[in-house]
């Protein structure tokens, strides 16, 4: 329900039905417009099918409950911070020096994390001994 006119446009085709000989409930179409939306609105069509009686639900309410959902969402998004994304240069001729100054950056950091991270779990074993507790690696050991 994007915008008023899907509103019309579903009233017309609900009109020209009835003019048809077809009239459906309103839980009728209540439930064919939740089996319609987006996947992304699956959390408001959960919690309108355990809240709401269906069949006594105004047609005009859900469809403004909807609308009203649907600003909420384009809020959020617009006011969601943006997230930063790492780019990298790509050329077709080999490397510049340019490019391995930045790979050796790059190497550089990631030795270093991988130093931390294995020197934190070093000193975690070491307290886990400390404390009585054997590692996986003194078990093997022993």
């Amino acid at each position: 329900m994007r915008d008023g006119s899907s509103h019309a446009r579903f009233n017309d085709i609900i009109n020209a039905l009835k003019g048809l000989g077809k009239v459906y409930t309103n839980h009728e179409l209540v439930s064919k417009i939740l089996r319609c939306l987006p996947k992304s609105w699956e959390p408001k069509v959960t919690a309108i099918e355990e809240a709401k009686d269906l069949s006594i639900f105004p047609l005009e309410d859900f469809l403004g409950s909807l609308m009203t959902h649907e600003l909420r969402m384009s809020d959020q998004v617009r006011n969601e911070p943006k997230k930063k994304m790492i780019a990298l240069k790509a050329s077709k001729d080999g490397e510049s020096d340019g490019d391995k100054d930045e790979m050796a950056l790059l190497t550089k950091r990631i030795r270093r994390i991988l130093l931390d991270k294995k020197n934190f779990s070093k000193k975690q074993s070491k307290k886990f001994q400390s404390k009585g507790v054997s590692s996986k690696s003194d078990k093997k050991k022993r």
